[in-house]
């Protein structure tokens, strides 16, 4: 008999959120498809977390392309049967933050595939499945500039606040067949990915600190699980 076990898909899958994503889902009996662009890398989280004892396979995509989505996601499901939940959260080297005063169209037309128009493609491709099924879920990673935006610190932060409104009215949409989205708008760096460390390192303090991927699931966990509200903020903003 085929496995009906629950599937999650980590889109943009890496060694900090990502890995911390999947862990704490296959913890509840989820089997995890990890899609990555560098074959390298998303093969040795894969080995990883297989060696962990986790149904884990991983799927080779570039996030950049949406004309591809329909083809991964029936990849996906022949390998698994079913998607259940997918966490979007994919973030490339070449994206960076800008003053509003410096950005240009070439900038925002060159992010928006990944940070705008993926996300949407994918919903797409597996909403027949969740209607049919009566649930599902789709987890979608931003940045706090999306929900306050910042001198300085644009760039990547008007794409993800577009894929916000969308998920917003998302929800609402999704909630008449039994299926739910949910943001987690994330107020620093991540630790344990590259990325994370490396902006860490390199931006003001000002900016944010490092908090850590288990916790970050963790929410995800609990918007998947409790579904009462559309975005959770990591870390809570302070007063003044």
């Amino acid at each position: 008999m085929p496995d009906t076990s629950k599937v999650i898909a980590v889109f943009g899958a890496g060694t900090g959120l990502g890995a911390s994503v999947a862990r704490r889902f296959a913890r509840e009996g989820f089997r995890v498809a990890l899609v990555a662009r560098r074959k390298d890398r998303l093969d040795a989280l894969v080995e990883q977390l297989i060696g962990e004892g986790i149904d884990a396979a991983g799927f080779t995509a570039d996030l950049s392309k949406p004309a591809e989505v329909p083809a991964l996601i029936d990849v996906i499901r022949g390998r698994f049967g079913r998607i259940d939940v997918i966490e979007y959260g994919p973030i490339s080297g070449e994206q960076s933050f800008a003053p509003a005063t410096k950005l240009d169209a070439v900038t925002l037309q060159k992010d928006s595939p990944l940070l705008l128009f993926t996300p949407v493609e994918v919903v797409r491709a597996v909403l027949p499945e969740w209607a049919e099924r009566g649930d599902g879920a789709f987890l979608m990673t931003t940045g706090h500039t999306a929900v306050e935006p910042r001198p300085y610190m644009s760039g990547v932060g008007p794409l993800m606040s577009a894929a916000r409104n969308w998920l917003h009215s998302l929800n609402g949409e999704l909630a008449d067949i039994g299926a739910y989205a949910g943001t987690l708008s994330i107020a620093a760096f991540i630790a344990r990915s590259e990325m994370g460390e490396i902006a860490a390192a390199s931006l003001p303090e000002s900016v944010g600190p490092l908090v850590g991927p288990d916790d970050l699931a963790e929410h995800y966990w609990d918007l998947y699980t409790k579904r009462d509200r559309i975005e959770q903020v990591h870390p809570e903003p302070t007063a003044g």
